[in-house]
C-alpha cells in the first residue's frame, strides 16, 4: 500500500501526463484554426479550411517531459519555444507558431501563443501573466524580426489562454484584452497597424455548464474528463465536422489513455479510504457522478496531506491538486476547526 507521500507524488506525475497531452491535442492544425477563427479577429470571416495552411510549418509544443526525469519524445519543429533574456531565466511556451493573414495587398505575418491552464486562478490573475508573455514575444523579436529601430517591422502577438474547470460562476467565457487609442485631446491620426500589437485571449470552459456558443462546446467535448475517447471522436467529426486525421485521432487516444489511468489510481485510492460507496458508481458507470463524488474526496485528502507537510507552498498545493484558491482556504478552515 502505498504511503501518502508517494500517492501525491503520483497524483502530480499523472496530472504532468495528462496536461502535457492536453497540449498535444490543441497543438493540432484541425483545433488550432477553430481556435484563429473564434479568437484572433484577422480570422474571423474565414472558414477553419482556409485558416489550416495559414499556420507555417508544425507548431512547436513545450519541452516539458511526458512522464517526470524524461525529455518529450514528441517534441516537434516549428519556432523555438524557449526566450533568454540576459539575468532573467528562461520561459517555456505551451504552443507557438507563425501564422500569415491573407489580405488584399500582402500577406501578413502574426506570431501565436496557446497556453492550457488546468487551474482557472492558480494564485495571480491570467490575464495578467498573458501580458508578460505577449511582451516577451514582442522584446524577443528584436535582432529576428527587426533590427536596430525598424521597429515598424514587430510582428503582432496573441497570447490565448485555454483555462479548463472554471468555476460555474463564470461558465463559459471569453475575453479579449487588446490596446486601443483614445484621444485626450483629438489631432493624432489614428493608425491602428502601428499599435495593434498586442492581444491577450482568455477563454474558460466548464462542461458542466451549457453555452449555446459552437466552439465553445467544441473544446469543452475536446477537453472533457468525462466522455470517452469513442463519444469525443463522434461529436468532433458528426457535429464539428472536424477532419480526424491519425495525428489528431493519435493525440486524442493517448489523451483518453492518460485520464483513463489517472481515474484507475483515484478510484484504487478512494477505495483503500472506505470511498467505496461513491466510487463504486463511479467504476460502474465510468465518469459519472459517483466517481466526481469520489474524486472530490479523494483530491481533498491529498490536499490535506500536503498542508501537514508544512513544506510545500500554496501555490504548488494550487497547481497539483487542481482546486480553487477558495476550496484550499475552505479545506485550511476546516482543518483549524478540528484543532
Amino acid at each position: 500500500m502505498m504511503n501518502e507521500l508517494a500517492r501525491d507524488l503520483s497524483y502530480a506525475k499523472e496530472k504532468i501526463q495528462y496536461d502535457t497531452q492536453c497540449k498535444q491535442v490543441l497543438s493540432q492544425k484541425e483545433i488550432l484554426a477553430w481556435i484563429l477563427q473564434r479568437t484572433v479577429k484577422e480570422f474571423t470571416n474565414m472558414a477553419v479550411a482556409e485558416i489550416i495552411p495559414c499556420i507555417e510549418g508544425t507548431p512547436e509544443v513545450s519541452s516539458i517531459p511526458v512522464h517526470p526525469g524524461e525529455t518529450n519524445a514528441e517534441k516537434i519543429c516549428g519556432m523555438p519555444n524557449e526566450d533568454k533574456i540576459p539575468n532573467e531565466g528562461s520561459v517555456y511556451y505551451d504552443i507557438r507558431f507563425y501564422v500569415y493573414v491573407p489580405t488584399n495587398r500582402e500577406k501578413i505575418r502574426m506570431i501565436i501563443n496557446v497556453e492550457a491552464q488546468n487551474s482557472f486562478y492558480p494564485g495571480y490573475d491570467i490575464v495578467t501573466r498573458g501580458i508578460f508573455y505577449v511582451s516577451r514575444m514582442i522584446s524577443a523579436q528584436l535582432g529576428t524580426e527587426f533590427s536596430n529601430s525598424d521597429y515598424d517591422s514587430i510582428k503582432k502577438v496573441y497570447s490565448i489562454w485555454i483555462c479548463m474547470h472554471a468555476p460555474k460562476k463564470i461558465g463559459n467565457a471569453i475575453s479579449h484584452y487588446h490596446m486601443e487609442k483614445e484621444d485626450l485631446l483629438p489631432g493624432l491620426p489614428n493608425i491602428p497597424k502601428s499599435y495593434d500589437k498586442i492581444s491577450v485571449v482568455v477563454i474558460a470552459l466548464n462542461e458542466s455548464v451549457s453555452s449555446s456558443d459552437n466552439f465553445i462546446n467544441m473544446m469543452n467535448t475536446l477537453l472533457s474528463t468525462h466522455k470517452t475517447y469513442q463519444e469525443k471522436r463522434s461529436a468532433l467529426e458528426n457535429t464539428y465536422h472536424i477532419s480526424m486525421s491519425y495525428d489528431l485521432g493519435k493525440e486524442l487516444s493517448k489523451m483518453d489513455h492518460v485520464l483513463d489511468d489517472v481515474i484507475e489510481e483515484k478510484l484504487a485510492e478512494g477505495l483503500e479510504k472506505g470511498l467505496a460507496k461513491g466510487l463504486a458508481k463511479g467504476l460502474a458507470k465510468g465518469r459519472s457522478e459517483g466517481f466526481s463524488e469520489g474524486r472530490s474526496k479523494a483530491k481533498k485528502e491529498v490536499v490535506i496531506n500536503l498542508l501537514k507537510l508544512n513544506s510545500i507552498s500554496d501555490k504548488e498545493i494550487l497547481e497539483v491538486a487542481d482546486i480553487s484558491l477558495e476550496e484550499l482556504q475552505q479545506i485550511k478552515d476546516e482543518m483549524t476547526a478540528l484543532v
